[in-house]
């Protein structure tokens, strides 16, 4: 009920902004070929239900594997940052520039390196939706207060044990709030390496509907992709809530 109640609003402003849109293209005649209405887009979904449904089971595939590898690699390279300011300082700046390079300009290059199998789209999902998450580790990690970590070394803990004891569950919240960021990212340029060179997924599915002026099949894709990603979002949610229980009991022990 709770969750219902807090959606209510969104939900009526997306049937509000649905309901304009539809009105506006049956009262100005607009083509469809420019604007379909939303009817339009959710009829041409249900025709092409299940080759939109192979597609995205593909794009959700690539995006899934690569999402998992990226954080298992954050995870990795965020406790090596910690442990080492030598590194922190030699990383991070590299780190930053690999995020200044437009994914656009990006994917096609993946494809020209690594062809068009399965290696260049992960690569390119793990580019994109690494650095949030490292970041958020990061600073989940200095947000430990000194005094409690200088506490517990002044007890004979190791820095091991403060880090595995303390700091990492002090960054719980920070590493939620960066998988949330990087899951919206992760659909997202897997259709953008698709559109650069694939052999199925959303991206060849929308290459292929512009080319045939097909624009309300390349709106059923863009509204499965975001389905997509909100499942992506639940998911994380899901996880957080369950984790934050068993925590609280570990915690309370």
């Amino acid at each position: 009920m709770v969750y219902l109640r807090n959606a209510f609003p969104g939900l009526i402003l997306m049937s509000a902004f649905l309901g304009g849109w539809e009105l506006y293209v049956a009262l100005t005649d607009t083509s469809p070929l420019i604007l379909p209405a939303p009817s339009d887009i959710l009829n041409g979904l249900w025709l092409e239900r299940a080759t939109i449904a192979r597609h995205a089971l593909a794009t959700l595939g690539v995006a899934g594997f690569g999402f998992s590898l990226s954080v298992v690699f954050a995870r990795v390279v965020s406790v090596l940052l910690h442990f080492s300011g030598w590194l922190r300082r030699g990383m991070m700046p590299l780190l930053v520039a690999s995020q200044t390079v437009p994914i656009v300009a990006l994917a096609p290059l993946m494809v020209l390196w690594f062809g068009f199998g399965l290696l260049p789209k992960v690569l390119l999902v793990i580019l994109v939706t690494f650095f949030p998450m490292v970041v958020s580790l990061m600073a989940g990690y200095a947000s430990l207060p000194r005094a409690f970590r200088d506490q517990l070394i002044s007890m004979g803990a190791s820095r091991w044990a403060v880090f595995r004891r303390a700091t990492l569950p002090s960054a719980r919240s920070h590493f939620f709030a960066g998988l949330r960021i990087s899951a919206t990212y992760a659909i997202v340029a897997t259709i953008f390496a698709e559109y650069a060179g694939a052999r199925q997924g959303l991206g060849i599915y929308i290459l292929s509907a512009k080319n045939n002026f097909r624009a309300d099949l390349v709106l059923s894709a863009v509204v499965v992709s975001a389905c997509l990603t909100l499942a992506f979002l639940t998911m994380i949610h899901c996880i957080e809530r369950a984790t934050g229980r068993r925590y609280r009991q570990v915690s309370n022990a």
